[in-house]
């Protein structure tokens, strides 16, 4: 109300802004409204809604996530933003941006952590196999800081 009484004064938008402490886009979008509908158009419409689901749909959303990706036809058991952008909008007939998704999983208590129930395809011995046979074969071994018949570097090669 104090930037309608402002505009009725007659003070320029970046004088409002400056006094006002807010940026000129915001009161520019407050002159345009109030230049439509007077005062009455620059009255709170209320809080902003904190999220597109209702309570009602964030707890049914809960349930679905809790269920797993391979409930709804993923291959493995875990969740990405993405999908669960698709699941929102396959379910409720509502698009999230990323960020939203991201913003709405940590309203409900979800996180990117690591899930504390092991996967139902963990295998334990194939898990003991890789870590003797693959892992030691996969890294590789420092090489020698003494090299014989010449330089370490690549682009120099030693005497000879």
């Amino acid at each position: 109300m104090r930037a309608a009484d402002l505009f009725e004064q007659g003070m320029r938008q970046s004088k409002v802004a400056e006094a006002l402490g807010v940026t000129p886009q915001a009161v520019s979008l407050w002159r345009r409204a109030w230049a439509e509908g007077g005062r009455q158009a620059l009255l709170s419409k209320g809080p902003g809604g904190s999220s597109y689901l209702t309570a009602g749909q964030e707890g049914e959303l809960d349930g679905l996530l809790r269920a797993g990706p391979a409930a709804y036809g993923w291959d493995d058991q875990r969740w990405t933003l993405a999908r669960v952008g698709v699941l929102i909008e396959e379910r409720f007939q509502v698009r999230y941006e990323i960020s939203g998704v991201w913003r709405l999983l940590d309203r409900l208590g979800w996180s990117w952590q690591v899930p504390r129930v092991r996967a139902v395809e963990r295998n334990e011995e194939e898990i003991a196999a890789w870590r003797t046979e693959t892992w030691p074969a996969a890294s590789h071994p420092r090489r020698s800081s003494r090299v014989e018949g010449g330089s370490a570097s690549r682009t120099k090669p030693g005497p000879g």
